[in-house]
């Protein structure tokens, strides 16, 4: 059996890569810690400390997306057990005071829900409401305890998360943008490579691209509850993303529109060296973003100019003119200037580096671009060997 030494459980690639099974571990000794807490204080109620654990760590393993929820749940506890402590110490209200103004503390809550992003605090600022005044004879005592294991239970799933094998959302996000960067690059290889895409299931591979492009939506406030990136920067880079990915289905399909469309670019002069040098830029990239170094590629401008006379004169064996050559250079072209924008605003994130993923890049699986075929034999040399290790 082997045995995992305490660098290889730091490395943040090990964590994203066994994930789900290390959110389970997590968890699962979250939940015993809570019940060692509860039994050994002999806390009142301490199930409500358990629930509390279980509903904060849920389906969340990484650090921002619990501590967003966990602040959140936090929040709306302490705040709904003041406004019900202070109701139910009015003295001799009269008997529609404390009802009154409950509803009216749930309908401010409620508001905030559609307003501000804070949603679950205002969902747990009216259930810890509601437990504190009851039905107007709740035993405040009670109520108080509960609120106090809700305090627990949350408190240790966050500590928990931070501590255990921790899992940043920054990782999460950086692993999926670099796994989408080399789809697209293999899917820009493939289609400049060959008339067929058998090798490649491109249908396949833009669905994956896409779900992951949600996925990386869905991470935005998480990482930016952990103080990394901001949310600008993050929509920059989706926008980005998304628009790279909508080029390369445009060129998939206007590639092939016509056939005589297709002979003309084919016989474009120096057309298809410029594709393979922004195929491996694509790869580079992904590469670089994956192991944490500081990213320091250019893509070269796709040169029209050269292809222009050739686009305009395209002509099919009707005599008609044909678009699709000049639509598809431009494509091409619009692709390798949106990858240099997202070069250029990566470039400007101080904390995407990583050192850590630097020191252990030669024991990640996923060490090398995965293209459908070699782009740059030069870096299979000897003199090349250690390039991507650096």
């Amino acid at each position: 059996m082997t045995v995992m030494s305490p660098t290889r459980l730091r490395d943040p690639y090990f964590i994203y890569r066994y994930r789900h099974r290390l959110h389970v571990l997590r968890t699962s000794l979250a939940l015993a810690i809570t019940f060692i807490v509860i039994l050994t204080l002999q806390i009142p109620h301490g199930s409500w400390a358990l629930v509390s654990t279980m509903m904060v760590m849920g389906n969340l393993p990484h650090i921002g997306g619990v501590i967003d929820k966990g602040g959140q749940r936090l929040l709306g506890t302490v705040l709904g057990a003041i406004w019900g402590i202070l109701l139910v110490l009015i003295p001799a209200p009269a008997p529609w005071v404390v009802p009154a103004w409950t509803l009216i503390g749930i309908a401010i809550a409620t508001h905030t829900t559609f307003a501000t992003r804070y949603g679950y605090s205002a969902l747990m600022f009216g259930v810890t409401l509601l437990m504190v005044v009851g039905d107007g004879h709740q035993d405040l005592g009670i109520a108080l305890w509960r609120a106090f294991d809700v305090l627990i239970g949350t408190s240790i799933g966050i500590l928990a998360t931070l501590f255990i094998l921790p899992q940043k959302a920054t990782d999460l996000f950086r692993f999926l943008l670099a796994d989408n960067l080399d789809k697209l690059a293999r899917l820009y290889h493939a289609h400049t490579n060959a008339t067929q895409h058998d090798d490649v299931d491109t249908r396949q591979l833009l669905k994956s691209t896409t779900d992951q492009l949600v996925k990386q939506r869905g991470l935005v406030d998480a990482i930016h509850s952990e103080r990394r990136l901001h949310r600008d920067d993050l929509e920059r880079i989706l926008s980005l993303e998304r628009r790279m990915l909508s080029t390369i289905e445009l060129l998939l399909e206007t590639h092939w529109a016509t056939r005589a469309g297709h002979d003309i670019i084919a016989e474009l002069d120096g057309l298809r060296d410029e594709q393979h040098r922004l195929a491996r830029a694509l790869g580079s990239l992904a590469f670089q973003v994956r192991t944490g170094q500081t990213i320091d590629i250019t893509v070269v401008a796709f040169d029209l100019q050269r292809h222009a006379q050739a686009a305009l004169e395209a002509r099919g064996e009707n005599g008609r003119v044909l678009f699709s050559p000049s639509g598809y250079l431009w494509l091409n072209r619009e692709l390798a200037r949106l990858t240099q924008a997202l070069i250029d605003t990566l470039q400007t994130l101080d904390r995407l580096p990583s050192a850590r993923l630097r020191r252990r890049a030669s024991r990640h699986t996923l060490i090398r671009d995965r293209l459908a075929m070699p782009l740059d034999t030069s870096r299979d040399t000897p003199e090349h060997a250690d390039d991507d290790l650096r």
